[in-house]
């Protein structure tokens, strides 16, 4: 049976998303059934249209990927959480998803299954690596065996951290993730999905 991956992420100008489907490409090429999921705004239209491309960028995402639900994580054997850095923290649309899973904690139904994090940045030290640990104490609540990317490939000395993958673009001019940093979370979704595998006796 083939492990299960939800990648649940939030991603204004594109790089988080960027960087969610190359983890899905990671995850697939090891077999695995990868469901991409994009949290919503719950800010009003007044506030998105004051920042140049939002709009554009969230009709587009919108078409593309489902919002994510408690049942995705239900369903999920591993679930990575992506999330731009808002002054180095979390951005609140992909928190405001995992505090929706309250339910599913309760009763024990995330419990075992794998817990990996990604983020991107508009600078390159802007919180990345502190907004994937942030993640780290939040999976621990939940109970996922959390999965870092360590350094078990060499392409994670060149980028990432070894704690999740993660990207530094110029906020001011948007760009995409370096072919290097989608090397690194596609490792990352490798990695994932290998560990997921090996973890599902744990949870009958």
């Amino acid at each position: 049976m083939a492990v299960k991956v939800l990648i649940a992420f939030y991603s204004r100008s594109g790089s988080t998303e960027a960087l969610a489907k190359a983890v899905a490409e990671g995850a697939e090429a090891q077999g695995a059934e990868v469901r991409l999921r994009r949290a919503r705004e719950f800010v009003g239209p007044d506030i998105i249209k004051l920042v140049p491309g939002w709009w554009e960028h969230m009709e587009r995402q919108h078409a593309l990927y489902p919002a994510p639900t408690a049942d995705d994580a239900e369903w999920a054997d591993a679930i990575v959480f992506g999330s731009p850095t808002r002054f180095g923290i979390i951005a609140s649309e992909l928190k405001a998803y995992i505090d929706s899973l309250g339910g599913l904690w309760f009763q024990g139904k995330l419990f075992n299954k794998v817990g990996a994090a990604f983020s991107a940045t508009a600078t390159t030290h802007g919180g990345a690596e502190m907004t994937v640990i942030g993640l780290f104490a939040i999976m621990s609540h939940l109970g996922l065996v959390i999965v870092p990317n360590g350094y078990g490939d060499p392409i994670t000395f060149q980028a990432g951290s070894p704690y999740g993958s993660h990207t530094a673009v110029d906020g001011q001019h948007v760009k995409s993730p370096a072919e290097i940093d989608l090397s690194v979370a596609k490792y990352q979704g490798k990695r994932v999905a290998q560990v997921a595998a090996a973890l599902t006796s744990l949870r009958g």
